[in-house]
């Protein structure tokens, strides 16, 4: 059957040599343009072996610093192309050419010193275009952060400082980039990451060149910062950060910060920078609810056909797919689409939904591993106060057939089981039965709002049942 997966067309696709630009590509995705354009582009493909890879750098201290801070999330993002790999090592391979701020020094003639501060800033302080308000999704659950950002560009100085936090992926530079893409017109505009801005610092200090540093960060209008939660624990850099934000604040610039949690959460931050960050307006940005997964889903897909000249395959189904479980942040959901898309290029076939569990199992591991039939069996009997003893009888009464079914519903949709397994999980049921079940269940969503509910409170319950707590 042409719907059929072949696992063998996957075995030998995992054969193949990796493929180093589709794994870069899938890195941007994953940790951000920013830090993709910082330290990940550096990184060059050397050779692979029989389990592990050899990539190249061109210093010392990149090296340090990508496999301080990235080497897992590399190593998982290859291992999702290649599972046998399991380890990286890196080989400096220093480029013998002259750097741009030499060249451009020598462009422009001596009458200009340039510092390498000037030069970093022209090479690292870009608005990226693509982000903008026009094009930012908002639902409820970002709404506040998106209001607050376009009235931060309407006028300097409107809520300073401006705190946006959020989980990874969420959008928060997105939003960074909006207002320095509105400021820049008429504001001399300074974005930057925390990483950057502590790569600056030191570098400045190596150079004996504090004082151009201080000079080009504190007469900017509009200071944007991502990511200030990577600035725990270095206090030299903490300090050269606190006069700066008081310098900037004096001369009435706009200060704008991201993080992943709020002020009071920062740990090793000095308490006065977590005070300052508290005094202007604080806005969070929330994990994506539903509106929001699915109208970027329609806007992703829309782009990605129009990108690939109205060759993207992927049904109705499979984007609730997505939509439904793919819930932990923007970029994850933007990957995973982007996942699907790819397949369906590479096999020229729509996916269903068994290939697309496959293409996803990563993205999935974090709930799928968890969920059990015992677990589905025990939360369901719990919800409609029945035993599993009952559930699992032969009685074929009205108040037991009903979560019976509920159960194989959500036993088939929340697991990777085959009919045949799911069977004998209850009581020896034969595979017929087991779609019977699944089919009622399906059925019943389409017309019955309460089942859409029940579905939705146990599927939750299931899903996060270690996650009461967490917020």
């Amino acid at each position: 059957m042409n719907n059929t997966f072949k696992n063998k067309n996957l075995k030998n696709l995992n054969q193949e040599k990796l493929d180093w630009d589709l794994i870069q590509t899938d890195m941007k995705n994953k940790l951000g343009l920013e830090i993709f354009e910082s330290w990940l582009k550096k990184i060059s493909f050397v050779d692979e072996f029989n389990n592990y890879i050899l990539l190249s750098v061109p210093t010392r201290f990149i090296r340090d610093w990508i496999t301080s801070r990235y080497l897992d999330q590399i190593l998982q993002t290859v291992k999702n192309y290649k599972k046998e790999i399991i380890r990286i090592e890196f080989k400096v391979i220093e480029h013998k050419k002259k750097d741009k701020f030499e060249i451009a020094t020598k462009e422009l003639g001596s009458k200009e010193n340039i510092s390498f501060i000037k030069d970093s800033y022209l090479q690292y302080n870009r608005i990226d275009p693509n982000r903008r308000f026009d094009n930012f999704i908002t639902s409820s659950s970002n709404k506040l952060a998106y209001e607050a950002s376009c009235k931060v560009s309407e006028s300097i100085s409107q809520y300073n400082p401006l705190y946006i936090y959020g989980g990874v992926g969420m959008g928060k530079t997105h939003l960074l980039n909006s207002i320095g893409f509105e400021l820049k017109k008429d504001n001399k505009v300074m974005f930057i990451s925390a990483e950057r801005f502590m790569y600056q610092f030191v570098k400045s200090i190596k150079a004996n060149d504090m004082v151009k540093f201080k000079e080009y960060f504190r007469n900017a209008d509009v200071l944007l910062i991502d990511d200030i939660q990577f600035m725990n624990g270095k206090e030299a850099m903490q300090e050269e950060f606190f006069h700066t934000f008081n310098a900037l604040l004096d001369k009435g610039s706009q200060i704008i910060v991201t993080a992943d949690r709020a002020p009071n959460k920062l740990t090793r931050i000095q308490e006065r920078i977590k005070s300052r960050f508290s005094g202007g307006l604080v806005v969070d940005i929330q994990k994506p609810d539903a509106e929001l997964r699915k109208k970027i889903i329609e806007r992703k897909t829309e782009e990605l056909d129009i990108l690939y000249s109205g060759q993207v395959k992927i049904s109705h189904e499979i984007k609730e797919f997505i939509s439904r479980e793919i819930t932990n942040s923007i970029r994850e959901i933007v990957g995973a689409l982007n996942r699907i898309i790819s397949f369906s290029r590479i096999y020229n076939k729509t996916p269903n939904l068994s290939e697309t569990k496959i293409v996803l199992k990563d993205l999935l591991n974090l709930t799928e591993n968890k969920v059990t039939i015992d677990l589905i069996q025990t939360l369901v009997c719990k919800f409609f106060k029945i035993s599993k003893n009952e559930m699992l009888s032969s009685r074929r009464s009205r108040y037991l057939v009903r979560p019976r079914q509920i159960a194989i519903y959500l036993t088939k949709v929340l697991t990777s089981k085959s009919l045949p397994e799911i069977g004998r999980e209850f009581s020896n049921r034969d595979h017929t039965t087991i779609i019977h079940s699944v089919k009622t269940i399906e059925k019943l969503k389409e017309k019955d709002p309460e089942m859409v509910d029940n579905i939705s409170n146990l599927k939750n319950q299931i899903l996060y049942n270690n996650k009461q707590d967490e917020i």
